[in-house]
C-alpha cells in the first residue's frame, strides 16, 4: 500500500467532496418535485439527473485530485486506474425514498486498496451527518469517534435488513422470521448505506441484505471496522466487483448470531 500520507490526503478529499455532494444532492431534494424520474430495471429502481450530477462532481474532483486512481461509480461506471487505490461511489443510496421527500438517503464514497476498503465516508444531508473512517484511523460521527459496544446484541438492539428485486421475497422473508424467532427486531429505511452507517455508529446491531452492490456497502464496511466491528467480505477483485453479492456486518456482540440466521456461509473481516 501507497504511504499513509498518501491515504490521509484521500481521506481528507473524501470528506471535502462528500460535504459539496451533500449540499449538490439536498438542493435537488428541496426541489424534487422539478426533477424527472426514470425506471432503470424496476419500478423501485429509479435514477434522476439528481444522481448523475451529483456523481460527476464527485467524479470530477477526484479525477483533478488523483487523475491515476480507479473510480466506480453506480451512474457512470467503471474506469480503471494505475495507482492501486480504486474510488466506489454512490452518489445518493436511496433514490426512492430521495424522490418521494423522505429523509433516508445518502452520499457513499469508499476508497479501495489492495481489495480492503481503506476509506469510507457517508454524508447523510437531511441529518447534518458525516460519518467518516480511514483504516488504521478510526471512525467518526460529526468529528466525535464511534467504538462499538459489544453489548449490543440482536436480542437488545434493532437489526437492519434489506432487499430489492434481485432477491426473491421469500429469502427475506426467511431471514426476518429467523431474526424475529431469535427474539430481535428490524428496521429498514430504503438505504443499505445509510444502515451500515448506523451499524457503525451503534444505532443498530447489524445489517443484512442478500444482495447489494460494492458501492452500497464498501463506504459502510470501512466505518464498521474502524468502529470495531466485524462484516462479510465482498468479492472486489477484477471484475467481481461489479457484481453483486451479499452483505452483512454487526458489531461484536451480535456478528455471529446474524451471521448464523442469514444462511450465508463466510468469514468475518
Amino acid at each position: 500500500m501507497a504511504p499513509t500520507v498518501t491515504l490521509e490526503s484521500r481521506f481528507a478529499l473524501a470528506e471535502e467532496i462528500a460535504e459539496e455532494a451533500g449540499a449538490l444532492a439536498l438542493d435537488y431534494f428541496l426541489r424534487r418535485r422539478d426533477l424527472q424520474v426514470e425506471i432503470k430495471t424496476s419500478m423501485q429502481d429509479v435514477v434522476s439527473i439528481a444522481d448523475r450530477d451529483v456523481e460527476t462532481l464527485i467524479r470530477q474532483r477526484l479525477e483533478q485530485a488523483f487523475p491515476q486512481d480507479g473510480i466506480l461509480g453506480e451512474e457512470h461506471g467503471y474506469r480503471t486506474g494505475t495507482s492501486g487505490y480504486t474510488w466506489v461511489v454512490d452518489p445518493i443510496d436511496g433514490t426512492s425514498a430521495f424522490v418521494h421527500g423522505l429523509p433516508n438517503w445518502c452520499v457513499s464514497i469508499a476508497l479501495l486498496a489492495e481489495g480492503e476498503p481503506v476509506v469510507g465516508v457517508i454524508r447523510v444531508p437531511c441529518e447534518r451527518e458525516t460519518f467518516a473512517a480511514m483504516k488504521g484511523g478510526g471512525a467518526t460521527l460529526n468529528g466525535e469517534k464511534l467504538q462499538l459496544d459489544p453489548s449490543r446484541t440482536l436480542q437488545n438492539s434493532l437489526t437492519g435488513i434489506g432487499g430489492n428485486h434481485h432477491v426473491p421475497p421469500a429469502v427475506i422473508g426467511t431471514a426476518i422470521s429467523n431474526l424475529l424467532s431469535a427474539g430481535g427486531n428490524y428496521i429498514r429505511t430504503g438505504s443499505g448505506a445509510q444502515m451500515l452507517a448506523w451499524v457503525a455508529a451503534g444505532r443498530l446491531a447489524g445489517y443484512f441484505e442478500p444482495y447489494m452492490h460494492a458501492w452500497d456497502c464498501l463506504a459502510g464496511y470501512c466505518l464498521i471496522s474502524e468502529a470495531g466491528g466485524h462484516y462479510l467480505p465482498f468479492p472486489v477483485e477484477g471484475d467481481a466487483v461489479l457484481n453483486g453479492s451479499p452483505v452483512l456486518a454487526a458489531g461484536p456482540g451480535a456478528y455471529e448470531d446474524l451471521l448464523a440466521l442469514s444462511g450465508v456461509a463466510g468469514t468475518e473481516t
